[in-house]
């Protein structure tokens, strides 16, 4: 009989068992992840086959592709892919931490959060003259506090003698609800100019994603994507149950806490750049589970790969197929997640 792990050590104290299945199945979610970025960057106005896409992204190419793919595409698809990721690996973290297939950032209250503060900025900001009184690059950072309020009512409304995932995802759904009326509220009695952008940016949408706000977000989403991986240790012994984390030393509060916070700060930072994209950290993470099993070690790098996928071909869809029309990518991903949503919601019944 073959083995299904390959024992890895490093050094006397460091050692890795590594899922053989696990690790095939996510080199042909990278490979097919290649592709779909390679197409990505090619598809549009002006078509670019993909060979000569990457041609170009290692200095060959035509001037006229390279304006194309370095200026327009490059910026956008880049993002769409570490939005992905970041959406994807804080669903799987909330899902770990709350024990249920069902957890996202959506049920939890982080995106309205974030969508009810970008609305407040848009509104309250603007002059009379349709122009905002502060810098628009305030708008992530605008976006990342509201996730953050939102996250912190829900925590400290479920507290009770310490944290329950049954209460935090209850206390979440009617946050993200009290997030959702502000959102209309704000949005009906705002500038009627700014209603309309609002209502792009909530949808969720890549559109005019530049080289800053790649070195915004990259960074970012980098640093807590390696925290997240780090803590995939952490999030197998919270799926154990409380009464087994508790009984092997866990500081079970403290560190559902740090996940809380991790899972808040990736889903900020994507909410920032690309809008309220929903179902992207519900979809993602079951998906994964069913390819290569409930091990974190396996399952954060499966997501990511997966996450990163779905968003950029939703974006891709959105601009190419109702051309010269965009539809914002979040309007695909809703369309796939939320019967996806119902067919879970259906599967806990039975």
């Amino acid at each position: 009989m073959k083995k299904k792990y390959l024992s890895l050590r490093m050094t006397n104290y460091l050692s890795f068992l590594i899922d053989k299945k696990a690790v095939i199945i996510s080199l042909v979610l990278l490979m097919f992840g290649l592709i779909v970025f390679l197409v990505s960057l090619g598809m549009g106005s002006a078509y670019i086959s993909p060979l000569n896409v990457a041609k170009t992204l290692f200095g060959s190419g035509t001037d006229m592709e390279k304006i194309v793919i370095h200026t327009f595409r490059l910026p956008r698809v880049i993002v769409a892919l570490f939005v992905g990721m970041s959406l994807a690996v804080a669903g799987a973290i909330l899902q770990g931490m709350i024990r249920n297939p069902l957890a996202s950032p959506d049920v939890l209250g982080m995106t309205s959060g974030a969508a009810a503060a970008v609305v407040a900025f848009l509104a309250l900001f603007s002059d009379q003259n349709h122009s905002l009184t502060i810098s628009i690059h305030w708008l992530p950072l605008g976006a990342f506090v509201g996730a953050t309020v939102s996250v912190f009512l829900v925590y400290m409304l479920a507290w009770k003698n310490g944290i329950s995932p049954f209460r935090l995802v209850l206390i979440g759904i009617g946050i993200s609800a009290l997030m959702q009326a502000g959102t209309t509220f704000l949005m009906i009695t705002g500038p009627i100019y700014r209603a309309s952008q609002a209502n792009v940016w909530i949808t969720g949408s890549i559109y005019g994603a530049s080289w800053k706000d790649v070195a915004f977000l990259v960074p970012w989403a980098l640093i807590l994507l390696m925290i997240s991986i780090i803590s995939a240790r952490k999030l197998n012994i919270q799926e154990l149950g409380d009464e087994i984390a508790l009984g092997v030393g866990v500081s079970l509060q403290r560190q559902r806490l740090f996940l809380l916070l991790l899972s808040t700060a990736l889903t900020g930072g994507a909410v920032a750049f690309a809008g309220g994209i929903g179902f992207v950290g519900l979809m993602a993470p079951h998906i994964a589970r069913r390819l290569v099993g409930s091990s974190f070690g396996a399952l954060l790098p499966a997501a990511a790969l997966l996450g990163a996928i779905l968003v950029m071909l939703a974006d891709l869809v959105g601009r190419t197929m109702f051309a010269p029309l965009e539809v914002p990518a979040g309007v695909f991903t809703a369309a796939l997640g939320a019967p996806y949503f119902i067919y879970l919601l259906y599967k806990s019944r039975q």
